[in-house]
């Protein structure tokens, strides 16, 4: 049997209404420099290098509901992104647009959602995260 080939998970692309709003705000939100910028996609990378982020302006996007509900959009995936200090953290992606979310089903682990509907997990080490 052939060796199969390699793969290389580059980047993790977010359907929005307007990516360069997306990307501003995740650029805000974690310190990332765009790389490259087209109209409606953009693209930024980890300064530690590492995965990309990818924004892509979708004309129908509907934003997914959280929790999951019956017969509404469903959330395809999510970032949980690993922080130092949680309650700053929360405090910052705040300031910077995101809004909590109404649920929080851990105690350690905090739900946001970005400007496009987006829900992200916030989380400290040894944290579990499951949103």
């Amino acid at each position: 049997m052939a060796a199969a080939p390699r793969f290389t998970l580059r980047t993790v692309v977010l359907d929005c209404p307007d990516a360069h709003v997306l990307a501003d705000f995740y650029g805000r939100l974690l310190g990332w420099p765009v790389t490259e910028s087209e109209p409606g996609w953009v693209l930024m990378r980890c300064p530690d290098g590492g995965t990309g982020l990818s924004f892509q302006s979708e004309a129908a996007y509907v934003p997914p509901a959280w929790p999951e509900q019956p017969g509404a959009q469903q959330k395809m995936l999510h970032l949980d992104i690993r922080v130092e200090d949680l309650d700053a953290a929360v405090a910052h992606a705040v300031t910077v647009g995101a809004r909590p979310a109404a649920f929080q089903p851990q105690e350690d682990v905090r739900v946001l959602f970005d400007p496009a509907g987006h829900p992200f997990c916030l989380f400290e080490d040894g944290s579990s995260t499951s949103g």
